[in-house]
């Protein structure tokens, strides 16, 4: 058993990249059902995010699993361009500790962001749906995602976060000298858009207007601060006088063309305007900073913004690593016993059938015992099978990790015979027999 990660992140790919491999959930979905078309990955959990899109598996031989790992993640982006540049891998030990850094937000665009820990649940939960996951997948996701709250409840890591959306409209704030009198409108009503409209609020926008495909859940935001749903289609040219246009929608495509914004500034009469795209993939076309008046930034330019505030929170940062570390050595003594595990229940089974055929002997032979002697018996024989295989069993899962390892289990194999428990059967017959007592 090897656990592998691969994937591309903001520090790794720009964002005209990342877009590409984006992933969205029905393809996850689709993905992971068909998971028997990729031999060398086991068990698996795709995470795909604006800043992020990984893909974590245990496989039997690392290299069959990253060269298949990438496949998957090709076939499920629907693109297959060289980017190995941008890849990143991580074996064992150091997938355990990404995954654990990135669940705590510690290698997120936004150190200490609170919504990382919440896509890891549902990448999590979609990959179990479709039992793509089993023993080590969960073993790992439930104690990543407790090492997530651990460090949010353990360090002030998440006071003084500041998120994308809080970011783009500091920076909207910056460019246009405050938002006291501007009109904004928003593309998108999802958390992000949510968030969007609370900050842009709070910095003092005079009037909000957002825009969605789903016309209800633009009417339900806008209520909710005050504002005003308008139609998706044609947004910009009925809203002219918005100052900040900020995107976050789940678009696979471009939401706002030129020609749109090139309609929208002609009734502005060049009155200058600010975009903000903060959507993975991007909503604007980039051709859009082309135009005269108008100033784009994408998710990756709020980078300078979100760096102004991140030493606040490294000394926090440096509390969350340790309590990482920790965790990490904790999951590998973990391994390393899940790892036995199957022995130790194979042996445990093979001297619990002989102490109950013992039992059915001599009920024959001693039949003048009541049950309540009987019950004395069946205590008394378990707890002697129990303190017999004391010994065994504590070297056994001593030698877990270490050289002695291999020489243990096979010790115990040929002494009490293992592989011939119940009847002797093919090497594929007797892993799926310890897969199954793992389980």
């Amino acid at each position: 058993m090897q656990l592998i990660c691969l994937g591309l992140n903001h520090k790794t790919a720009p964002v005209e990249v990342r877009e590409q491999f984006s992933i969205p959930k029905a393809a996850i979905r689709q993905g992971l059902a068909n998971l028997d078309d990729y031999a060398g990955l086991d068990e698996v959990v795709v995470l795909s995010t604006c800043n992020r899109s990984e893909i974590y598996a245990v496989s039997e031989d690392a290299e069959d699993g990253l060269a298949e790992a990438k496949q998957f993640l090709f076939d499920l982006a629907g693109n297959d361009d060289d980017i190995d540049d941008y890849l990143y891998t991580y074996l064992d030990e150091e997938c355990i500790r990404h995954l654990f850094r990135v669940v705590s937000s510690l290698d997120s665009l936004v150190l200490g962001e609170g919504q990382i820990l919440s896509q890891v649940k549902e990448a999590y939960a979609v990959a179990r749906e479709a039992g793509a996951t089993s023993t080590v997948l969960n073993t790992l996701m439930h104690r990543a995602i407790a090492t997530g709250k651990r460090v949010r409840t353990e360090t002030r890591i998440q006071f003084n976060s500041v998120s994308v959306s809080y970011a783009a409209v500091e920076l909207a704030a910056e460019k246009l000298d405050g938002l006291e009198h501007a009109h904004a409108l928003i593309f998108g009503a999802g958390k992000m858009a949510e968030l969007t409209a609370e900050h842009l609020v709070a910095h003092g926008v005079t009037h909000l207007y957002v825009a969605n495909r789903h016309r209800e859940r633009a009417e339900k935001l806008a209520e909710k601060f005050g504002g005003e749903a308008v139609e998706f289609d044609g947004a910009l040219k009925n809203c002219p006088d918005a100052d900040v246009v900020v995107t976050s929608t789940g678009a696979p495509h471009y939401v706002v063309k030129p020609w749109d914004v090139q309609q929208y500034m002609t009734k502005r009469r060049g009155q200058p305007a600010f975009f903000i795209d903060i959507a993975v993939p991007r909503d604007v076309d980039p051709d859009v900073g082309d135009i005269k008046g108008i100033t784009l930034y994408n998710i990756d330019a709020l980078e300078a913004v979100v760096d102004e505030h991140k030493a606040e929170r490294r000394e926090e940062a440096k509390a969350a690593e340790i309590i990482v570390e920790e965790e990490v050595k904790s999951i590998e003594d973990r391994f390393r016993y899940l790892g036995l595990q199957p022995l130790m229940a194979l042996l445990s089974k093979r001297c619990e059938r002989i102490r109950q055929r013992e039992m059915r002997r001599w009920h024959r032979k001693l039949a003048e015992l009541d049950e309540q002697q009987w019950r004395h018996i069946d205590h008394m024989t378990k707890m002697i099978v129990r303190k017999i295989l004391r010994t065994p069993m504590m070297k056994l899962n001593a030698s877990a990790g270490t050289p002695d390892e291999r020489f243990y289990i096979d010790a115990m194999r040929a002494v009490f015979k293992l592989d011939t428990i119940g009847e002797t059967g093919t090497r594929e017959e007797r892993h799926h027999h310890y897969r199954d007592a793992e389980q």
